[in-house]
């Protein structure tokens, strides 16, 4: 092999490689030269449990992008979840009577928001952007525009938990990541995922139900924004009116920086867990300079428009 076959062969496996990785090695590097003391694992253990949340909803946004959609209503979903824990519509319910309730009505919104895009192919935009709308002014009617309440203290007593050294919410985010990388990597359901997001119109011809596939990959991503709504109301603690809004863009932009690209899956789970290691990292560097919310939203912002443009250089290259 020639020394041109070889760097060529480099470079298209650096640019095969999602950008998060180079992020997060980046992030790591400046932290050790600047802050060594900041990576602690305990430190890291308190940002990544603070990201928990956004880490377990990214595993269904990259579910359902990979079948190339998109899902916007995790924000909705996660304020409405909040409202049944915190508002008292349900005293004295237990912390399993919670998760199926929660669960439950996730799972039936994704399957909604399935049906509407794989069965009557309206916009996945539109439907799951207005799921959200309506859930947010459904909170927001029932609860007057006020925070409703408090959330029962075993939520927030299992959130502070550990096993080991490692908060369980991040083991929990661990294991969600493990179990869909499994999922996605061997089984039926994760072959047919493939090759919807290869090209939905060959996969039908090969005998792929590519309905039903659309329809489960939201279905099963409605289930995890539940769990994902669950974390997030144990790190706050409280009702809130506006808790988790911001989360479904965020979870586009680490699964986009993660390398899943609208029916492209080549960072598969693991690319868009280290996006959202980035972002972790990235408030960590932040926090450690003291550089304020609004200049950590600019750097993050930065690093989204980077990968977007990372992406679309090498599609045109490919073109």
């Amino acid at each position: 092999m020639t020394t041109a076959a070889m760097f060529n062969g480099s470079v298209q496996r650096i640019q095969r490689t999602p950008p998060a990785y180079f992020v997060f090695v980046g992030l790591l590097i400046v932290l050790w030269l600047s802050r060594p003391n900041m990576l602690n694992i305990n430190i890291i253990g308190i940002f990544m449990r603070q990201n928990a949340p956004l880490g377990v909803l990214v595993l269904g946004q990259l579910l359902v992008m990979r079948v190339k959609s998109i899902d916007l209503s995790g924000g909705g979903v996660i304020l409405l979840i909040n409202y049944f824990i915190s508002s008292g519509l349900f005293p004295e319910a237990s912390l399993t009577f919670f998760a199926v309730l929660g669960l439950t009505t996730s799972t039936l919104i994704g399957l909604f928001n399935g049906l509407m895009i794989g069965k009557r192919r309206v916009s996945a935009v539109i439907v799951t952007l207005a799921v959200s709308i309506i859930l947010v002014g459904l909170v927001q009617f029932l609860s007057s525009g006020k925070p409703p309440g408090d959330v029962p203290t075993y939520f927030n007593d299992l959130y502070n938990t550990k096993l080991w050294v490692m908060p369980s919410p991040v083991v929990f985010w661990i294991a969600l990541s493990l179990i869909l990388a499994g999922i996605l990597s061997s089984t039926v359901f994760g072959r047919f995922v493939a090759s919807v997001g290869e090209s939905g119109a060959a996969s039908h011809f090969a005998g792929v139900p590519v309905e039903r596939t659309i329809i489960l990959a939201h279905t099963l991503a409605g289930f995890i924004t539940g769990l994902a709504a669950l974390v997030q109301t144990a790190s706050i603690a409280v009702g809130s009116v506006r808790v988790g809004l911001d989360l479904p863009i965020l979870s586009v932009a680490a699964t986009i920086l993660g390398g899943v690209v609208f029916g492209r899956g080549e960072g598969g789970v693991w690319g868009p867990f280290f996006g959202v290691l980035s972002f972790t990292f990235l408030f960590v560097v932040m926090t450690a300079f003291g550089i304020s919310d609004p200049g950590k939203l600019i750097a993050q912002g930065l690093i989204i428009l980077l990968a977007a443009i990372f992406y679309g250089v090498r599609a045109a290259k490919s073109d």
